[in-house]
């Protein structure tokens, strides 16, 4: 049946794999070893569940908004190996890093205090009390995320993210083990609960970054970029790149992040048990979510490597391409939520619980509404970044500005309060949001990649007239 396809779909699928593949496999790990902690933290209790669930969910966000900055060394890599610029791409990295360093001190600042938004935000005060040992431990982490997803970047702008999937599958069960042995005690080391899961997430997310440096560093042909070759000084000229280009990329990914940490809070508001049958829900679709960030991603390579050649046509070809992927993907993953709605629930939450009743009655209705919203929740992922890779940011930021706030937190606000629909309110709002964004940034990325590929073949004409 492939065979029937035409060639140049065929080429574009294998580049498209050949980059999104490692990348599914390498989030998907990363967002396991978060669902790994759950797990742990789970069986202790639904009040556990729930206190690591919005922390952490917090904290993971705040990482994304900054990641999302970072994002642009890999545009700027992926251009620069498009146009054979290879020291460029190299320079990048530096100036990635030189920026992650000092977004990082203010991050970590803000994580290590979660602890006060939580109670203005009139959480239950035994989640806030379990909450914060969990964020103390797990601050040194964000610089450490930070620094490995520059890296992440780099190998991935040159179609080579084979060894971060290698070292972030063999984190999952390190981090499962590690927090086991952490929260609970053993082999003479004290039960730490709640901060020893953050600080195995802490011992991971540094060893991630290490191994992943030393690869980079005894890879012939990718020391050949220049990493390593010259001294540490700051390029004023592509900062400010990373940094223009970025805001608008941070501000896109502040409303995205904080659609889903304002439900998270208002499901708090609701009750414990609310937010904790949220946090499972948060943990499904999470995973159809990072599936379509690896071939988000790998679009935006494409899209990038394609303007760095000067052509428009392969650039519209490669985005609309990964966006037909994601959908059809997403669509077939809907069968998981639906049919496996009891399994999920029971990996978080025991039936043992007192709260087991009233949080898997919840769950399973917010399941079946996450089943319909997981496609157009990739549709935004993978339109975003595809936009990312034209260095297109302010538009898409209003448009998600509108999209989320307007339509998600709003709808989701009148039909969870006003219309005491509850969590359920909630959920229905979310999947208002996610819908309109998705439709719009794919809308964007067609329009503009059209009209430059006519301005394109309008100059063309005009030079061979002339």
């Amino acid at each position: 049946m492939f065979a029937r396809f035409p060639d140049h779909t065929k080429q574009e699928l294998f580049h498209l794999s050949k980059i999104a593949l490692p990348l599914i496999a390498a989030f998907l790990s990363e967002y396991l070893m978060f669902i790994t902690t759950k797990v742990v933290v789970g069986q202790l209790g639904y009040l556990e569940l729930a206190a690591v669930g919005i922390s952490g969910n917090m904290t993971f966000e705040i990482i994304v908004i900054l990641i999302g900055i970072l994002s642009i060394v890999g545009v700027l890599c992926a251009q620069a190996e498009g146009s054979g610029e290879k020291k460029q791409a190299g320079l990048a990295v530096r100036q990635g890093f030189i920026i992650s360093t000092v977004v990082s001190i203010p991050a970590m600042a803000l994580v290590w205090n979660l602890d006060i938004i939580l109670v203005w935000t009139s959480q239950d005060p035994r989640v806030i009390e379990l909450a914060r040992p969990f964020l103390h431990f797990i601050t040194p982490s964000v610089l450490a995320m930070l620094y490995f997803s520059v890296l992440r970047s780099f190998v991935a702008a040159l179609s080579r993210p084979k060894a971060v999937m290698y070292i972030t599958v063999a984190a999952v069960p390190t981090n499962y083990l590690l927090a086991l042995l952490l929260v609970n005690g053993g082999w003479k080391i004290p039960a730490l609960g709640l901060a020893g899961a953050g600080l195995a997430m802490t011992i991971v997310s540094w060893a991630m970054f290490i191994l992943l440096l030393i690869h980079v560093y005894i890879t012939d042909d990718l020391r050949g970029y220049g990493i390593f070759a010259s001294r540490w000084k700051i390029d004023l000229a592509i900062c400010r790149e990373i940094t223009v280009l970025g805001i608008p990329v941070a501000g896109l990914l502040i409303f995205e992040a904080s659609l889903f940490t304002v439900v998270s809070v208002l499901a708090g508001i609701i009750n414990a048990e609310t937010l904790a049958a949220y946090q499972i829900t948060v943990a499904w679709f999470g995973i159809p979510f990072v599936v379509a960030i690896g071939i988000a991603e790998a679009t935006m390579v494409r899209v990038a490597q394609g303007i760095g050649q000067g052509d428009y046509q392969r650039a519209k070809k490669s985005g609309m391409f990964g966006m037909a992927c994601g959908v059809l993907l997403l669509t077939a993953m809907i069968v998981f939520p639906v049919g496996l709605t009891d399994t999920i629930i029971s990996i978080f939450i025991s039936d043992e619980d007192p709260g087991f009743t009233t949080v898997s009655a919840l769950a399973t209705n917010f399941l079946l509404i996450a089943a319909l919203f997981q496609v157009f929740d990739g549709l935004q992922a993978i339109s975003a970044r595809a936009l990312r890779g034209l260095k297109d940011g302010l538009i898409p930021l209003w448009i998600a500005g509108f999209s989320y706030w307007i339509i998600g937190i709003g709808s989701g606000v009148l039909l969870a309060f006003v219309a005491n629909m509850q969590g359920i309110g909630l959920m229905w709002g979310l999947a208002l949001g996610l819908f309109t964004t998705g439709i719009l940034l794919a809308v964007r990325f067609h329009r503009l990649t059209a009209n430059r590929i006519l301005r394109q073949l309008r100059q063309a004409a005009l030079k061979n007239n002339g």
